[in-house]
């Protein structure tokens, strides 16, 4: 069995009875020769020098009796294409590829996948599962969330019990451990050999009892989070004080050094206030700086944190929660991560444009795999289900037809799977298929949108090869 993802240089398959040419994402334009070859090409794959007159990551592709040549701009437009003839491989009827010339190139340069691993840990062979899957289907970046309230999965070695007590604070056994520096090197690693883009998250200043709960001087009362039974926590790091910054801006150094990455995702998002309204630090800060309330010092301390990543010659992403808050600019070298279309509609997407900020479309509706797609899994109101088919043709970071100035802001769209509610590991694949074939079509595929049910046929048509892979998933969309 062939490893999801990496291209088999002996194209020696098993074949299924599918005779149609089946690729997906859709390429930008397929053209017939006429005739066919056999699938033995045994490794000829001719891969003609660098031309730098094909948009970066896309390429050609030429499948004759002569050979397989391929025509690319770098070698992600070569990884790509291979991934292509796979695909033609991997649905060869009677021995035979069809003669063929594809010509294809990305939608977006940003294409990315996000897993949670702050609520639930995944071992390293289901990381490099679902780099595989990204390979696959074409995406390019992999944002990987590491900072939870129930979990803190990265080793920062200046601050050890971030590890020793901030990985094991969830209740459940299974939420439990944390990725060594080595296991961290090891993934950026695999993702590299894929054309993939590790993107790290280290939530700010919300989502980070684990981090709290290790080191509780952090917080504005300087004593460990309590229970919270319900709702956002609202402890927060304290925004009032150098020496919190300073911790920030340490974990941010070891975190440049283990990940290559532009960009490094410093969270931002569901930070409720009441905590630093009645802190004498924050409020001392806030009068010190001339700031008009708490949210002008949440944008002030994102931007503290995104000149010391720009000094360091890296961009800072943020959720979309902070562009829209009331107050003073975002540094320029911020990203906005549109995500809270069913609080905010499409206000984040709209603010970061206006501002001139490069925005990731990735709006919860619907691209947010965790969300079922029927009513039979716990803790999940009706308003957050959507099926196979609403996630193709309703999704509003499906941006078709761009304005001008949406189209110089937007660096591209993403798709989450958040692990709340107990996804654990053996979830994972039922909720990603068959959606997350909507998502890489929306994300890279500059074809004309095929019909629904033209593009689902096309979809179940690998699950038998998925299948053959050892990928799951639902297809029955019960879940």
């Amino acid at each position: 069995m062939r490893t999801a993802g990496v291209f088999a240089v002996a194209l020696l398959m098993s074949l299924t009875a599918h005779s149609a040419i089946n690729i997906l994402p859709n390429p930008g334009s397929v053209e017939r020769l006429g005739g066919a070859c056999s699938v033995r090409l045994a490794g000829e794959v001719d891969f003609l020098p660098l031309n730098e007159g094909i948009v970066p990551e896309g390429y050609e592709l030429e499948v004759t009796p002569g050979g397989v040549v391929v025509r690319a701009s770098s070698e992600s437009g070569r990884f790509y294409a291979k991934q292509t003839l796979q695909q033609l491989v991997d649905h060869a009827a009677g021995g035979e590829i069809p003669c063929v010339r594809i010509v294809d190139q990305p939608k977006y340069a940003w294409r990315s996948f996000m897993i949670d691993s702050g609520r639930q840990f995944q071992r390293l062979e289901t990381i490099k599962g679902l780099l595989d899957r990204m390979a696959m289907l074409k995406m390019n970046v992999f944002h990987w969330h590491l900072t939870e309230n129930d979990g803190w999965r990265i080793e920062i070695k200046k601050y050890p019990k971030l590890t020793e007590v901030g990985a094991f604070v969830a209740d459940g056994e299974e939420q439990h451990g944390f990725y060594t520096q080595k296991d961290i090197r090891e993934i950026v690693a695999y993702a590299a050999e894929r054309h993939i883009t590790v993107v790290p998250e280290i939530d700010v200043p919300g989502h980070s009892e684990a981090a709290l709960k290790a080191y509780p001087s952090l917080t504005c009362s300087r004593e460990a989070p309590k229970p919270v039974k319900k709702g956002f926590s609202p402890y927060l790091y304290c925004g009032g004080r150098d020496s919190v910054v300073e911790f920030l801006c340490n974990v941010l150094d070891e975190v440049c050094e283990l990940f290559p990455s532009e960009y490094i995702h410093i969270g931002g998002d569901e930070a409720p206030k009441s905590e630093w309204k009645k802190c004498t630090d924050c409020q001392a800060k806030i009068k010190e700086m001339g700031l008009k309330d708490e949210h002008e010092l949440q944008i002030e301390l994102t931007n503290r944190l995104a000149r010391h990543l720009a000094a360091k010659g890296r961009k800072a992403i943020c959720w979309g929660d902070v562009v829209t808050l009331p107050g003073q600019e975002l540094e320029k070298n911020v990203v906005v991560h549109w995500w809270n279309y069913r609080r905010g509609g499409d206000k984040a997407l709209r603010e970061g444009i206006k501002r001139g900020l490069p925005v990731i479309a990735n709006s919860n509706y619907y691209t947010y795999l965790n969300f079922p797609q029927k009513h039979t899994w716990r803790n999940y109101r009706k308003d957050r289900l959507f099926d196979f088919q609403t996630c193709y043709e309703k999704n509003p970071s499906d941006i078709r037809n761009p304005t001008a100035q949406q189209s110089k802001a937007l660096l591209g769209m993403g798709c989450c799977l958040w692990t709340d509610h107990g996804l654990t590991e053996e979830w994972l694949d039922r909720r990603l298929y068959p959606r997350i074939y909507a998502m890489a079509e929306q994300m890279w595929s500059t074809a004309e949108r095929l019909p629904f049910t033209d593009f689902k046929n096309r979809v179940y048509a690998k699950q038998p090869i998925l299948q053959e892979l050892g990928i799951g998933g639902d297809w029955d969309e019960e879940y």
